[in-house]
């Protein structure tokens, strides 16, 4: 009975399984204190997204635009997937110039770029297209005038393969002067606070050893360390919290 009870206490930590969360799990996976305490499950956003939002998780790695579904949410961590300019793995991609594009097919991994991506259709790139949620092996179908926004490691392959490439991290920055919060630690209830000074710490880790980092995820179609130093920003800074104060009210007018 005991066993079972301390695996019923462990809180459960939802978290993205891409590439960029790679410095922000670095730490957490090597604290032996942290994983004693939590179960950690990786997948994509929209569906860490809905495991917090349906109480199968306790904390997640999720995109923001999680946040209006929580009835209670904290953000338990002074680091997020962020980008302050061109972010490189979220991105619209097309054959054609966006003038010539007539639909836009929408990663169903992510909520927060395909919903960013509609928001720059109409206030920055004023074009009206018929957006499309797509299925697991969309990429094949983004030729002629058919673009798609594709997200995460996925991305940064398709960066080799299309002849136009769309960053919205640096759309939106150009439009608003604000950085944007692809996703942040948020818990769906209050968490130890001992737990999150760990959890905190923990996060810190991978960022202060990049290079090992890299080293321990080999990946040949984009340069990893321009990636984590110079596309994904992960301090989550008062700019950024206005960045996505700004995209939750762009969000609501949608």
């Amino acid at each position: 009975m005991h066993a079972n009870l301390v695996e019923l206490e462990k809180i459960k930590v939802g978290a993205v399984s891409y590439l960029n969360t790679k410095p922000l799990l670095f730490g957490i996976k090597r604290s032996e204190e942290l994983m004693g305490r939590m179960e950690l499950i990786e997948e994509y956003p929209s569906k860490i997204a809905r495991m917090l939002v349906e109480n199968k998780i306790d904390v997640g790695l999720v995109p923001v635009t999680v946040i209006p579904k929580l009835s209670e949410w904290h953000i338990i961590s002074d680091y997020c997937i962020g980008a302050d300019g061109d972010v490189a793995s979220v991105c619209l991609f097309s054959e054609v110039p966006l003038e010539k594009i007539d639909k836009i097919l929408l990663d169903y991994q992510s909520l927060t770029s395909v919903n960013l991506c509609k928001i720059l259709l109409q206030r920055y790139w004023k074009k009206d297209v018929l957006p499309e949620d797509a299925k697991e092996d969309f990429r094949s179908q983004i030729k002629g005038t058919t673009g798609g926004v594709v997200i995460g490691d996925r991305a940064l392959e398709q960066r080799t393969i299309s002849t136009y490439i769309y960053d919205l991290g640096g759309a939106w920055k150009a439009m608003t002067g604000l950085p944007f919060v692809f996703a942040a630690w948020i818990a769906n209830k209050k968490l130890p606070g001992d737990f999150v000074h760990l959890f905190n710490e923990a996060n810190a880790v991978g960022l202060q050893n990049i290079n090992d980092v890299i080293a321990e995820n080999p990946f040949t179609a984009y340069d990893l360390k321009k990636y984590y130093t110079q596309n994904i920003s992960y301090p989550l800074t008062d700019e950024k919290r206005k960045g996505m104060e700004k995209f939750l009210e762009l969000l609501e007018e949608q």
